[in-house]
């Protein structure tokens, strides 16, 4: 992998391209990332670039106007994290990731990458947490079938049937049934993005995105390109 970078979703629109053909994509917000850290074979076990995205408040403590009343800022970067980022000599970011570039080693310490990194055509895999849909029925979670919806019936949206009775007495491990769903992580592959917005940072991919408005993306390059 040459190329990825991390994202905020913005959200939905539809764009013309060159041949006048309406196109739904998914605007994304992209870098730019600061490079923190060179991971090498000798001191780490492996090559890979970590990458810092999204500005973020230092923890600190302050106190009111009369100087008496304690205000501390909890969910700031602590100072173990501050000095990490002081190190590599970028502001405290919010987000960390790493990337096995095939090209770590030619990364430095401060480096910026942007949404210049990707062009017009390029296939892409982008990967967030999906949307929450809290607890739901077998139906709208696994797409299992209904019952009939006449007035006798007494089987509408049930689950039907979970397993035998005196063989093998019991339910298997992993039968689909009625829970959570959505919140986890999900990979689209092969997305092609169809503008480049260097100025403002901006990726425009053909297509849905997994996860909800302001949500982190990862965005690398595709693993089926040549396929």
């Amino acid at each position: 992998m040459k190329k990825g970078i991390l994202a905020t979703k913005v959200g939905m629109t539809q764009i013309f391209n060159t041949d006048g053909i309406l196109v739904p994509v998914t605007v994304l917000e992209a870098g730019p990332c600061y490079v923190t850290q060179i991971k090498t074979v000798d001191n780490d076990g492996y090559s890979a670039v970590q990458v810092a995205y999204a500005d973020k408040k230092e923890r600190s403590v302050s106190r009111d106007a009369n100087g008496k009343k304690e205000i501390r800022h909890r969910h700031g970067v602590n100072k173990a994290q501050m000095g990490h980022f002081t190190k590599a000599g970028v502001s405290a970011k919010r987000f960390v990731r790493e990337f096995k570039f095939e090209n770590a080693p030619d990364y430095k310490l401060g480096d910026v990458i942007g949404a210049d990194i990707f062009a017009e055509g390029d296939k892409i895999d982008a990967t967030a947490i999906s949307k929450g849909k809290g607890f739901q029925g077998a139906i709208k979670r696994l797409g299992q079938h209904r019952g009939p919806m006449a007035h006798g019936s007494k089987f509408h949206r049930h689950q039907g049937s979970n397993g035998a009775c005196s063989s093998p007495s019991r339910v298997f491990k992993g039968k689909g049934m009625p829970g959570h769903m959505g919140s986890v992580r999900v990979t689209v592959q092969n997305l092609e993005i169809v503008r480049v917005d260097a100025e403002n940072n901006l990726l425009l991919v053909k297509g849905s995105v997994p996860g909800p408005k302001k949500c982190l993306v990862t965005v690398k390059e595709t693993v089926k390109a040549g396929k």
